[in-house]
């Protein structure tokens, strides 16, 4: 498995491997790489792409890991791309990998942003009537195990109801360690609000979002859409919050018109 040493982490990747433009791709919380299959199997035809296991996550998550922010997984996706020669990428990443990670890689390292699309995702700070539910959640689930309940919660949460391809994700949830699970919950709810630097980045955007997302509600997209200098807003009826791994066929769609324009 492709492995990256870079800023105290071994970080997993996977690079189509040519000279096409490049696009990175930054999964959610609990996700990884594997979560752009149905974008990869349309892109990387005509794109350079690229997944990876964030901090904590799949293939990247080891026996300790240090505490984090976001601004760190900017740091490496920053470094990932420069061990892999690209100079320049379109980021697109899912809520984590959105609007916390490529956003602020997009403000700290503004020179290797073509352009973003950023994906059921928001700039602010986590919802404080949420914190304390996940907070609980998270520690039930650190001491005792993934019990159907919290696996039923996350489920709905990110994949929505009776999606036929929960069960490879439920599979990888039992296997996540307390410590790994820990410090990527840390850094999700302690990230600062950086929705009054956004009229900084000036690359073209795409916001697409579930209309039925639980996790990320439409009114918060609209927000850093807004905010954006350069932005366009694809709203996909029905969707929740994985919407690129649930509702393949809108999102790439409006994927591929943006990449074209």
């Amino acid at each position: 498995m492709p492995h990256a040493q870079i800023n105290g982490q071994n970080l997993y990747y996977r690079d189509s491997g040519d000279d096409s433009p490049a696009i990175v791709f930054s999964h959610g919380m609990l996700m990884d790489h594997e979560m752009f299959g149905p974008q990869l199997q349309v892109f990387r035809q005509h794109y350079r792409c690229i997944t990876w296991d964030e901090r904590g996550h799949g293939h990247t998550a080891s026996d300790h890991i240090e505490p984090f922010s976001y601004y760190d997984s900017a740091d490496d996706l920053a470094a990932l791309l420069a061990h892999l020669g690209i100079k320049q990428a379109v980021l697109a990443g899912m809520s984590q990998g959105g609007g916390y990670l490529s956003l602020r890689c997009a403000l700290t390292h503004h020179e290797i942003v073509r352009a973003l699309i950023l994906i059921d995702t928001k700039a602010r700070t986590e919802d404080p009537a949420k914190v304390g539910r996940y907070k609980q959640m998270i520690e039930v689930w650190a001491q005792q195990g993934l019990s159907d309940q919290i696996a039923d919660t996350i489920e709905q949460i990110i994949l929505g109801k009776s999606w036929p391809g929960t069960e490879t994700w439920r599979h990888k949830w039992q296997q996540w360690q307390r410590h790994n699970l820990q410090a990527c919950f840390n850094a999700l709810v302690s990230r600062d609000d950086i929705s009054d630097q956004l009229g900084q980045i000036k690359v073209p955007t795409l916001v697409i979002h579930g209309e039925a997302d639980m996790a990320i509600t439409l009114d918060r997209a609209k927000d850093m859409a807004q905010r954006l200098l350069d932005a366009k807003l694809v709203a996909v009826p029905g969707a929740g919050h994985a919407v690129n791994l649930t509702h393949p066929a809108p999102v790439n769609a409006a994927i591929e018109s943006f990449l074209s324009a």
